[in-house]
């Protein structure tokens, strides 16, 4: 095999690593763009599903790194946190599995001081790390994604095809260093709850206000023309006309995982002061005892962008 060969083998064919509802549209998105795709499941009908599709699907961690051709390139996409690190470094983690000169692309929503220390155990294997931020949720993984991406910049050059792939047009940037990217996705994701709350609190005045607005007519004129359009105030009109304005079957008790609070965190580390994001945070948190139309807002809107369960 030439060298060029070998580069075309390294920029079309990659393991994959978590088949939810992020990972598996990624592998569609991947496979209509020509790459070979070999994934790992632990659930026989995943495996069966996907592999229908045209993924070479595996049973197990080993068999997957195989089958990739040198220098091998692996994405791994689960829940961030515990899940991360044992498939990466568990008993039968996949960096005892790999070899100098591979690559993780670690493209969870996943801390960046973590990532940063992931990186340090990778590199006592030879094997280069990539984070990942990933926005735009199930959508934006099956038909192209906005990716903010850290680690150094060879590594990243060497990857480029794969995320303009994975990208909608233009939507990937670099940022040096490692645990970079999941640092911008980060607070993106605070600047989200942010967001969220103020559209669910304006929602909420206007659903007790004496004026008896129709609530999907206004989100239709906020959202044409006006300072505050957005995916978002469509998302909620798309929510209320699925569920009705009262949002009846929507949960008052908003979910959450850690980006709202690490972003808080990491402001005040900072010297920053992150009011709003802080105040998002807890509202969520205390909306488990104290369920609202507000929360069923915020609710409502993270199963439109994220397929999460909202139901009560």
């Amino acid at each position: 095999m030439s060298k060029t060969e070998h580069h075309d083998a390294l920029k079309k064919e990659i393991g994959l690593v978590g088949f939810g509802k992020m990972g598996g549209n990624m592998a569609l998105h991947l496979l209509e763009r020509s790459w070979s795709v070999h994934g790992f499941a632990r659930k026989p009908d995943v495996r069966r599903k996907f592999a229908h599709a045209g993924a070479h699907m595996h049973d197990s961690l080993e068999s997957l790194v195989q089958c990739l051709p040198t220098p091998r390139v692996a994405i791994v996409m689960v829940t961030a946190g515990k899940s991360t690190d044992e498939i990466l470094f568990g008993k039968s983690g996949i960096a005892r599995k790999l070899s100098k000169g591979d690559i993780v692309i670690d493209s969870g929503n996943s801390f960046y001081k973590d990532s940063i220390q992931r990186a340090k155990l990778f590199q006592k294997y030879g094997v280069a790390y990539i984070d990942v931020g990933f926005s735009g949720g199930p959508a934006g993984a099956r038909s192209g994604g906005c990716l903010m991406i850290g680690g150094d910049r060879a590594t990243f050059k060497k990857l480029e095809p794969l995320f303009k792939d994975l990208a909608k047009p233009g939507g990937y940037q670099f940022f040096e260093g490692v645990g970079a990217g999941h640092f911008a996705k980060m607070v993106h994701n605070g600047i989200e709850y942010g967001m969220m709350q103020a559209i669910a609190e304006g929602f909420a005045i206007l659903k007790k206000s004496k004026y008896k607005f129709d609530l999907t007519r206004v989100a239709d004129i906020y959202n044409t023309g006006s300072v505050i359009e957005s995916r978002l105030v469509e998302w909620l009109k798309n929510a209320f006309k699925m569920h009705g304005e009262d949002l009846a079957d929507i949960s008052g008790a908003v979910g959450h995982t850690g980006e709202g609070e690490w972003t808080a965190k990491t402001g005040k580390e900072l010297g920053v002061a992150p009011k709003i994001i802080e105040e998002s945070f807890k509202f969520r948190v205390q909306s488990a005892k104290n369920p609202s139309f507000t929360g069923k807002v915020v609710s409502a809107l993270r199963g439109q962008f994220g397929g999460h369960s909202v139901g009560k």
